[in-house]
């Protein structure tokens, strides 16, 4: 499809976990999305490229090129890129500071809102006691949950070839698994309050792979969600709405689906 399909344009698009190298990667709908949806402003929130799966074996289909180059392409038209490493891609924060085809490397940024309100830019990661202190338990994990995936979608064939709408093994995991549940809590509690001690009204982050808009301890709590299963994607409007896109199979694509939308005021 042409480039100059841009139907949307915002003034800041947030994209995390989209895990480049990985097989669960659905870079493919990220660039159907990415189509008809243009910013000013992207900022990459982490894990954008899996270097934890490319130590295990290469895997570099051509949508996953397609992706690095479509973002070069964003950057030299005008579009400012900011890129904040994560855990899979911990190799590019010996790069802090740096360019990249006009990409800022970054460890963390401030994004300030049409308002005026400041919110703390992060992946997230390094409040994860287990990716910090348990990594062979981290990438455990890691291998497990794309264990998951891969049954999602066996699942999700048969349940389209029945007529029944997509249903998520992972998601569902995640809300109902009391341990699950409680992580995320904290995981949010945590960020919230890193936020505030950066003097900032809210914290947008990724890593765990849960897309939401909260207020947590007075704190605007946002989560861009993941482009391995979910497909989401967080927005800022013209005039200052945050919102979060669903960007899933084509049965549900026909008009993008939002999960919420929060007015900063």
């Amino acid at each position: 499809m042409s480039e100059a399909r841009s139907e949307r344009r915002f003034r800041s698009l947030f994209i995390s976990d989209v895990h480049l190298g990985a097989r669960g990667s659905q870079a493919e709908q990220l660039l159907d999305f990415l189509r008809s949806h243009d910013a000013e402003t992207i900022y990459l929130v982490g894990d954008i490229v899996d270097g934890w799966a490319l130590q295990s074996s290469w895997y570099w289909p051509k949508s996953h090129n397609e992706f690095v180059q479509k973002m070069l392409r964003k950057s030299r038209k005008g579009a400012r890129l900011v890129y904040v490493p994560g855990n899979h891609d911990e190799f590019l924060r010996n790069y802090y500071g740096t360019h990249f085809g006009g990409i800022e490397v970054v460890e963390n940024t401030i994004h300030v809102g049409v308002d005026g309100r400041k919110y703390l830019v992060m992946h997230g990661d390094i409040f994860d006691l287990v990716v910090q202190n348990a990594r062979w338990l981290a990438h455990l994990g890691d291998k497990a949950y794309y264990f998951a995936i891969r049954m999602n979608r066996v699942v999700n064939f048969f349940r389209r070839a029945l007529g029944v709408p997509y249903w998520s093994l992972s998601q569902w995991a995640k809300l109902k698994v009391k341990n699950a549940v409680n992580y995320i809590g904290a995981f949010e509690q945590t960020l919230a309050a890193e936020a505030r001690r950066h003097g900032a009204d809210g914290v947008i982050c990724g890593h765990i792979h849960c897309a939401t808009m909260r207020d947590e301890q007075g704190i605007r709590y946002m989560n861009c969600g993941d482009w391995v299963e979910s497909c989401t994607a967080l927005v800022e409007h013209e005039d200052g709405r945050f919102e979060i896109i669903t960007w899933t199979d084509p049965l549900r694509r026909a008009v993008p689906v939002s999960w919420a939308t929060v007015r900063a005021a």
